[in-house]
């Protein structure tokens, strides 16, 4: 069995879809570690300020997003708070011998990224009124949808290390891949999906605080090849309900993407680097 909880404070205006983001995101870890989820409960912070409406559609999104997963929402529980918060607690299941770990990645595996980044950088310039209205229904289309579609086509196929890309960005998550894994991961940032404006955004400097924070604690362990400080910034924006990363053999690659694409995966997918023998760095980004 499988449990995992999250929940956070709005990032989008319209409450129907933030219920539905912040149960994609919940539902993530479940997805990730190779699991089916089932149960989920709601965990809710509501001021008695805003109108009970607003909680109603917040809930609303969050039910169909677990209803989309095929798991049951069985009720939760709710605090009054000076915020509106939301999230859900998730169990599923998956047989033990075929959990996904975030460790596991082999040298000639090549790496498979399910969604694209920099919806941290779309947030960050949306809440200075400087967000396209591209830029933000791409991104609320990426964070809203489940990653289960790709968990379901990667159960078919030999996956050696998995984890969802969330808060830490994707610097941050495959560095805790590459050092549990005792290999270097080569990224090419040039095969990375990225956001139509996110990387607009980045170059004007609306980086959001917590890829600073991501920048300050992987950069050490980092080594970029004449990569741009812009094309960094996209690479450790922290990310709600991002994509999975997956460590995979490299012969299996072009079927994965093929499988995923052609069974309605609603964000792009890429091969975006390689696992290498350890180095003196745990990432090297190069093209």
């Amino acid at each position: 069995m499988i449990q995992t909880v999250d929940f956070f404070t709005p990032i989008v205006d319209d409450p129907y879809l933030f219920g539905q983001i912040a149960a994609a995101n919940a539902l993530s870890d479940v997805y990730a570690m190779g699991g089916t989820p089932k149960v989920a409960l709601n965990i809710v912070g509501f001021p008695n300020c805003l109108d009970p409406q607003i909680l109603s559609d917040i809930l609303r999104g969050g039910a169909d997003k677990v209803k989309e997963a095929g798991a049951v929402l069985v009720g939760g529980h709710s605090v009054q708070n000076d915020e509106p918060q939301y999230g859900l607690c998730v169990s599923g299941f998956v047989h033990p011998d075929r959990i996904w770990k975030n460790y596991g990645a082999r040298p000639g595996d090549v790496l498979i990224l399910t969604k694209p980044l920099g919806n941290g950088l779309i947030n960050t310039a949306a809440k200075a009124d400087m967000a396209s209205k591209e830029a933000m229904d791409a991104a609320v289309l990426s964070m809203g949808s489940l990653n289960r579609i790709a968990s379901e086509v990667l159960k078919d196929f030999e996956v050696h290390a998995c984890t969802d890309v969330t808060g830490f960005g994707l610097i941050g998550h495959a560095l805790e891949m590459a050092s549990a894994s005792q290999v270097t991961l080569k990224i090419n940032p040039g095969a990375i999906p990225v956001l139509p404006g996110a990387a607009e955004y980045a170059q004007m400097g609306l980086v959001p605080a917590g890829a600073y924070r991501n920048r300050e604690y992987a950069g050490s362990y980092v080594k970029a090849e004449n990569v741009p400080d812009y094309r960094m910034d996209i690479l450790f924006d922290p990310q709600t309900s991002g994509g999975l990363l997956a460590s995979v053999p490299e012969d299996m690659a072009p079927d994965i993407i093929r499988r995923m694409r052609s069974g309605g995966l609603p964000t792009r997918c890429a091969v975006i680097g390689r696992v290498l023998p350890k180095m003196d760095h745990s990432i090297l980004v190069s093209s």
